[in-house]
């Protein structure tokens, strides 16, 4: 990694915030929100008259464990302007979810979000060192996904210039970040490794030596403390983790400081909780739970206590970088997310941060899980490293050692056995956008 980045404050005033002087603005804009979206979304008036409470009940953040939860379920059947809180006219962007899952949801925004998105994906930049100067290459897909425009809105704010590269095409990525000189690299972190493991297999280019890049923001999937390390020596740069969704703003809700220790969360505009996902209780702070926002100052589709399935802890104690915003910790993975084999609960990122700590293991893998009778299966599918596999001149029968390493690994970390099978280096996807790693072929039986 090349020297760490120096970390500045977009907006100290707000950053810097004393605890006491936040809490009396969260609640300010809390006792706001409950109202407006109250008056303007029918879908709040008909929870709120279910759970037998008025906006006038809602007096303080002590008050806040009154209002209902939203779902995403509630978004999906609300597709797509039900859950608009503002005209129609008024609004001046419109982003939807994929659906994969189920109906897409609708994320609008106003002039007034887009200048909140701007402002907050400022500060993101600003704590990975970003300053006006800085050429951002913003390799996250743009369209109806909002994180290449919201990259690329917060380089405008900072007053960085911007590559509005996009997602893919690697070679033409590493030929003008070397060309242009990009300082700053924005993808997802999968695609990062991918970018540097290209440079130097398939050009000949050592991005660490031959390219400026000084730090990246890298989130949209969940990954491990190993994955930031193999980054950060591919590409020579500092790896940020950032957080966010489109149901709350898209990217934007958090960023680590050059600390390292916790994703501040922008609390101005996203008032944060952590509940017992089994539950719905608040658990006490430091436990690990779901995270759950409630947005502050959205105006086209504002959200009350969204519960965004994604796992974390909160701590609030101070961050030496200067700013006062509690932290989350890392994704741990999305409740739903979680896979079960023979009894044993764990996230997918628990296997790579096992599978990445072997010597010679590449961060190119997927799991398979299958139940052919009774018991599960679980396969750990993976490619040995180049340099490795080259050494046996793809003779994978010679590399049993590294096989049973990883097995081992996978059992004392993860809790349950998996069979790794190895496959000859660079037959197993690549990703572009967000990594998808498990197929759970039970599902089909």
């Amino acid at each position: 990694m090349k020297n760490p980045v120096g970390s500045w404050i977009f907006q100290p005033e707000f950053e810097k915030m004393p605890r006491n002087k936040l809490a009396s603005l969260q609640e300010e804009r809390l006792i706001k929100m409950v109202k407006y979206c109250y008056e303007n979304v029918p879908v709040y008036r008909r929870k709120f008259k279910e759970a037998g409470i008025k906006p006038d009940n809602i007096k303080s953040l002590d008050d806040l464990e009154k209002i209902p939860f939203t779902e995403k379920e509630d978004l999906r059947k609300a597709y797509p302007y039900e859950m608009l809180a503002a005209n129609l006219c008024d609004v001046l962007e419109l982003h939807a979810s994929s659906g994969t899952t189920g109906h897409p949801t609708t994320c609008a925004y106003t002039k007034s979000d887009l200048e909140v998105w701007s402002q907050v994906m400022a500060r993101i930049y600003a704590s990975a060192g970003t300053r006006k100067g800085d050429i951002v290459q913003n390799a996250y897909g743009y369209g109806l996904f909002t994180g290449g425009l919201g990259f690329h809105y917060g380089a405008l704010e900072i007053g960085a210039t911007i590559l509005p590269i996009a997602a893919g095409e690697t070679e033409r990525q590493i030929t003008l970040a070397k060309e242009y000189g990009t300082t700053i690299l924005a993808c997802t972190p999968s695609y990062a490794a991918h970018i540097g493991r290209y440079a130097r297999e398939k050009m000949g280019v050592d991005p660490a030596k031959e390219l400026k890049w000084k730090s990246g923001l890298f989130g949209a999937e969940a990954w491990s403390e190993e994955l930031r390390e193999r980054i950060e020596e591919l590409l020579g740069l500092e790896a940020f983790d950032i957080y966010g969704l489109s149901e709350v703003i898209g990217p934007g809700v958090s960023v680590e400081c050059p600390q390292h220790n916790g994703l501040h969360i922008q609390e101005d505009h996203f008032l944060p909780e952590i509940i017992d996902p089994k539950t719905g209780e608040k658990v006490e702070e430091g436990e690990t739970g779901e995270l759950v926002l409630t947005t502050l100052t959205r105006e086209a589709t504002p959200v009350l206590r969204f519960r965004t399935g994604d796992i974390t802890f909160l701590k609030t104690e101070e961050c030496s970088c200067g700013r006062t915003f509690a932290r989350m910790g890392r994704i741990y993975g999305r409740v739903d997310d979680m896979i079960k084999v023979r009894g044993v609960k764990f996230w997918p990122k628990t296997v790579e941060h096992a599978l990445l700590n072997v010597k010679g293991a590449s961060e190119n893998y997927e799991i398979i899980i299958e139940r052919p009778e009774e018991l599960d299966i679980m396969t750990l599918r993976l490619e040995p490293n180049k340099e490795l596999f080259e050494s046996v001149n793809g003779d994978l029968l010679k590399l049993q050692s590294l096989t049973k390493e990883i097995e081992e690994k996978v059992k004392s970390i993860v809790g349950v056995k998996a069979n790794v099978e190895l496959v000859p280096y660079g037959t197993l996807p690549r990703f572009v956008g967000k990594a998808k790693r498990v197929k759970d072929l039970r599902k089909a039986i």
